[in-house]
């Protein structure tokens, strides 16, 4: 008997060693593959800083605004000839056209940094340690989905998706709530709540639109989140990734930040229209970018943010409140955002994307720029947030709306030279870099290779290129529609997929 129980024993600890070495194997392999994807990400990040800086380099030296080396009298007289050589009035003008590039110089020092400083081929979050997290009970994470009810069917399968990729997740504490004018009939539980705002709710500042309906689930009565929980905000066609869920966990057991936001991508799941995609791949860029280096160094949304993929603390979103009144109603992410800022709360940058869909139409894409634009003129001058806490987003606001004059740069500088001070020429040449290296970027950023294929990035990418023109004909005119009419209009242009297929199917 004795000798069985010792060779039992034996038997048993063998198999124990031999777990615990296959164990350690698998664990070895899985840090070996994290690290090879880990240095491959860096090697990425390194090409794609070399290409950043050469294509400014380019610009400089094409433009020839590195190398001219004039005495000042020289200089002196070349100024006095252009005023001569084109009279004032066309003179002041490519003056004018010329300096105003200059307020597009801040957006793209925030974006160049963040593309720069940051890896620009982040790897998927996984869950991070956090001693919070043994300490602190699991928040409630409330998925706060805000619609005018238009369309139904679009918000009941994004909430089905959205609720079966925080299952496999893992997320135990969340809920979807829905906040719309008009019931879109969803099938209530424990995860699933549905708010209609009443046709005469009115907050006491008058806010409108989206606002309004944010504001209403604050009310006491209707609101049933504590201080300590957590709202993400999403818009109707927003749909998650487990990368962004695990993103989310991570800022909020790191527990510094009340507010937060990430990347958003559009050429997921079905792409409508492929060339309007392509000309929002360059927001991707601008959320890499300003968006990521605001967060990440200054802690504020001092050039705006987004309205979806928004993270609150619930305590600190009541504080701040989006009751805004009519004025900060058209813009209210960036009016919110500012006003959250310059009451001392902090912001942080959310690792993981989330995915949403460029506008189907070309009516819809300048009907929603207009609306931006509008908003945050409405923003930039409201006189009820500090002055310095909208200053570099007046700059972002007014580099758009004089961009049909500065446009016109890339016709007039060949065809009328003017001398001017390198500093301009430069900055100039700084600018018009970025911009156009974020529209790559932005393109290379939205498609896997290893999804996609090497062939349809480069296709892709080609294309992208190739509708730049198109992009521009388009954001003027949409910038030239919001200067001339009312800035009251708040418009939600239809991104309702399913029925889009439905009648681009049907005879």
């Amino acid at each position: 008997m004795p000798s069985a129980i010792l060779q039992h024993y034996t038997v048993k600890n063998n198999q124990n060693k031999s777990i615990s070495v296959s164990a350690h194997t698998t664990s070895l392999r899985l840090l070996q593959v994290n690290m090879a994807n880990f240095l491959k990400r860096k090697m990425f990040h390194l090409i794609h800083c070399m290409a950043f800086i050469g294509t400014i380099a380019l610009l400089i030296h094409l433009s020839g605004g590195a190398g001219r080396q004039q005495p000042n009298d020289l200089e002196a007289k070349e100024n006095f000839s252009t005023w001569e050589r084109y009279g004032f009035l066309l003179a002041a003008f490519l003056y004018a056209t010329r300096i105003l590039t200059l307020l597009c110089l801040p957006m793209a020092l925030f974006n160049f940094l963040g593309l720069v400083l940051f890896n620009a081929f982040p790897c998927e979050p996984s869950f991070k340690v956090y001693d919070r997290r043994q300490h602190v009970a699991t928040p409630l994470i409330c998925f706060r989905v805000v619609t005018k009810g238009d369309f139904p069917q679009l918000v009941r399968s994004n909430i089905s998706m959205n609720l079966k990729i925080c299952q496999e997740a893992g997320l135990e504490h969340f809920t979807f709530e829905v906040v719309t004018d008009k019931s879109v009939s969803l099938v209530t539980n424990k995860r699933v709540r549905e708010v209609v705002v009443p046709e005469d709710y009115v907050t006491k500042s008058g806010a409108l639109y989206k606002s309004r309906a944010l504001q209403y689930c604050l009310e006491k009565e209707v609101n049933v989140l504590n201080d300590e929980d957590w709202i993400v905000h999403l818009d109707e066609e927003t749909l998650l990734t487990v990368g962004c869920l695990k993103g989310i966990e991570n800022f909020i057991y790191e527990g510094k930040y009340q507010f937060g936001q990430g990347v958003i991508t559009y050429n997921n799941d079905k792409v409508v229209n492929l060339v309007l995609t392509l000309c929002d791949s360059i927001r991707v860029a601008d959320d890499m970018g300003k968006v990521q280096f605001q967060l990440k160094v200054l802690h504020m949304p001092i050039m705006g943010w987004k309205g979806s993929y928004v993270v609150s603390n619930a305590g600190a979103e009541k504080d701040v409140s989006f009751d805004l009144g009519p004025k900060g109603s058209v813009a209210e992410d960036a009016y919110f955002g500012l006003l959250a800022a310059s009451k001392g709360y902090s912001f942080g940058f959310i690792d993981g994307d989330m995915w949403e869909k460029s506008p189907f139409t070309f009516k819809d894409f300048l009907r929603q720029r207009k609306r931006w634009l509008q908003g945050l003129l409405l923003v930039v001058h409201s006189s009820a947030i500090p002055l310095r806490f909208r200053i570099l987003l007046g700059c972002c606001v007014y580099a758009t709306a004089t961009a049909p004059l500065t446009t016109l740069n890339l016709f007039l500088q060949p065809c009328f030279p003017i001398q001017i001070g390198r500093f301009v020429d430069l900055s100039g040449c700084f600018v018009g870099g970025v911009i156009l290296y974020m529209n790559l970027y932005g393109t290379l950023r939205s498609y896997s290779i290893k999804e996609a294929g090497i062939v349809k990035v480069l296709l892709v990418t080609i294309l992208g290129f190739a509708v730049q023109p198109i992009k521009l004909a388009l954001e003027v005119t949409a910038i030239l529609w919001g200067l001339i009419t009312p800035k009251n209009e708040f418009v939600v242009v239809d991104k309702n997929v399913h029925l889009n297929s439905v009648l681009s199917t049907s005879p």
